[in-house]
């Protein structure tokens, strides 16, 4: 890759302060900032650290460094010092050569393939209802940072564990027993996880009017609880199932079917894949074998009544269980266990994330903090992707209660929406009808992802499904018209990207900003990447469409004065376009030909 113009001024700035003082500065030292909009600049070096050096005042340094620069860096055209800092403007021709010599090749923002692999985990789904709204955030954070990982560079691997045992699971399992009449999705029309999710409610309802008689009978709440009929049976069912029960194995396999065909339809609806998925009824007994061993290693220790633990009093932690009394694992043991399983599955990953909401931050600093001292190197490259609960103006979900906002309902909405702001404009009025469907489910789908992408993660965020599909806020509708806006300039051009790069000897401002924001998407791909955040590519994108519509709307495209001013601004676009499309399809959204 070559040198960029920011490793270039960081050597000279060394060099410059190995000249004029006499003094040795690290690279590490010299900061580089992107000049703000108030200045003349394009990028700022900050001079503060160099005064140790210089003995003179900030103001001073900076003139002194600007000089050197503008003396010694070809494309430095001017410089200005405010305070501590140094604002470079670069000359036209770097702009010009940036645009043909890095961003229209090919390979612009490709990173070759190396280092150990990386196993993303989202979903993580439990079989005994539908996909919810706090789901569609975990699967495309989880996508989206697979899809970045890949981008930078990094062999992925997309995986879920999905939750097929224990209590709930047989809750759903059992009201279907009593109150199914054999109902089956076929039979019902209905998706098997909602048909599944359904029972799970009528349980609840029944255990509820079960725990009020008791409690009627004088039991307290608690034992109410612990003694309604439909729990023990349960209870008994979820033993039965540990025993290998051969009716309750067969009845769970076939409910658990019925769940993975919705779960299918829904993932192919939201746009994401795996490529290997794990299951707790196969990982719920791994771990144990890891406890004894970190008992005899002195990781853990052994309690008077035989439960195992570990004190993590000293790194400003707890103590934590990890073996009960009886012999039986927690969810910390099947987490160890799993880790551990997935390195033997897969021997080239050196490093996980997990996207789970941060209801979990203390269990995955634990359970990280358990794998560096079982001793596994990989610990090392362990993240949890933590993210903030989804609201929606009608408030929180309950599914218990059935009050869930449902994946599907939720898409199938979105596209709605869509289609009712699309046909308001009027623009789809030569579009036939699959093509008007396509249009809509990419824009009701891009403005869904990108309102809960463009997010940082770890906040908390109100979703309102109207806001999202304005076509002129910072939405995914607004990107997706951007380019769409771009594709139908350059099929009015009859532009095939294949003319002559054009070499200007000026460009104006709204171009050197537009190349200037373009440049910088694999510096975006890298650090969203190293922080696993799709935030900063959705906020990009946005960056780079807003930049596009300015020069849109300020310099004639098609209308040129010049023929080859007219052929530099149609690559120009077609830049723009490719690097909004790669940027949106990193966060697994669609961007339409014509909107």
């Amino acid at each position: 890759m070559a040198i960029s113009i920011q490793q270039t001024l960081i050597e000279q700035t060394v060099a410059a302060v190995r000249s004029l003082y006499n003094a040795e500065l690290a690279k590490e030292q010299v900061t580089l900032q992107e000049t703000r909009k108030e200045f003349e600049g394009q990028i700022t070096v900050v001079t503060f650290p160099v005064t140790r050096f210089s003995r003179k005042s900030p103001e001073e340094t900076g003139a002194e460094i600007g000089t050197y620069l503008q003396q010694h860096v070809e494309v430095v055209s001017a410089f200005n010092v405010i305070k501590g800092f140094l604002n470079i403007s670069l000359a036209d021709s770097y702009w010009v050569g940036l645009l043909n010599g890095t961003v229209l090749q090919d390979d612009f923002g490709q990173f070759p393939v190396g280092g150990k692999a990386v196993m993303v985990e989202y979903a993580s789904p439990n079989t005994n209802k539908p996909l919810h709204l706090g789901h569609v955030r975990n699967v495309l954070l989880g996508y989206s940072v697979a899809e970045i990982l890949k981008a930078s560079g990094k062999k992925v691997y997309k995986t879920q564990i999905i939750n097929d045992r224990g209590i709930h699971i047989c809750k759903s399992m059992l009201a279907w027993q009593k109150f199914g009449n054999g109902q089956t999705p076929a039979s019902t029309g209905l998706k098997g996880d909602k048909l599944v999710g359904n029972f799970y409610v009528e349980f609840d309802k029944a255990y509820k009017k079960e725990v009020d008689e008791l409690k009627e009978q004088g039991f307290s709440e608690e034992e109410a609880k612990k003694q309604a009929p439909l729990m023990l049976e349960a209870q008994d069912m979820l033993r039965k199932w540990e025993a290998g029960d051969e009716e309750v194995v067969n009845l769970w396999k076939m409910m658990n079917g019925w769940v993975y065909d919705g779960f299918d339809v829904t993932y192919k609806n939201i746009g994401v894949d795996f490529d290997f998925n794990y299951y707790e009824s196969q990982t719920y007994l791994l771990g144990k074998d890891e406890v004894e061993k970190g008992l005899e290693k002195g990781v853990f220790y052994k309690k008077e009544d035989g439960s195992v633990w570990i004190d993590l009093t000293d790194e400003g932690l707890d103590e934590k269980l990890v073996l009960r009394s009886d012999g039986t694992s927690v969810y910390m043991t099947q987490d160890i266990g799993t880790a551990i399983q997935r390195v033997k599955d897969f021997p080239d990953v050196g490093g996980m994330v997990y996207t789970v909401g941060n209801e979990q931050d203390y269990h995955f600093k634990v359970l990280f903090l358990i794998l560096k001292k079982l001793g596994f190197d990989w610990a090392e490259g362990l993240f949890h992707l933590s993210y903030g609960m989804v609201d929606l103006p009608s408030g929180k979900m309950k599914s218990r209660e059935g009050t869930v906002v449902d994946a599907d309902d939720l898409m199938a909405e979105m596209v709605e929406t869509a289609r009712a702001r699309t046909e308001e404009l009027g623009k789809t009025d030569d579009f036939t009808d699959e093509q008007k469907a396509e249009l809509y489910t990419t824009i009701g789908m891009g403005a869904l992802k990108y309102f809960l992408l463009k997010v940082d993660p770890k906040k908390r965020l109100l979703f309102d499904p109207n806001e999202s599909v304005d076509f002129q806020g910072h939405t995914g509708p607004f990107i997706q018209y951007t380019y769409a806006r771009i594709r139908s300039v350059l099929r009015k051009a009859d532009f095939s990207g294949t003319e002559d790069k054009i070499v200007l000897e000026n460009v104006s401002p709204y171009e050197r900003d537009l190349i200037q924001v373009l440049g910088n998407f694999p510096a975006i791909v890298e650090a969203s990447a190293q922080e696993f955040s799709p935030a900063q590519l959705a906020n990009y994108a946005y960056e780079v469409a807003k930049l596009y519509n300015k020069f849109y709307h300020e310099e004639s495209i098609l209308k040129a004065e010049q023929e080859d001013v007219k052929t530099f601004r149609l690559h120009l676009s077609a830049a723009a376009a490719k690097i909004i499309a790669e940027s949106m399809r990193l966060l697994g959204i669609g961007v339409p030909e014509r909107m």
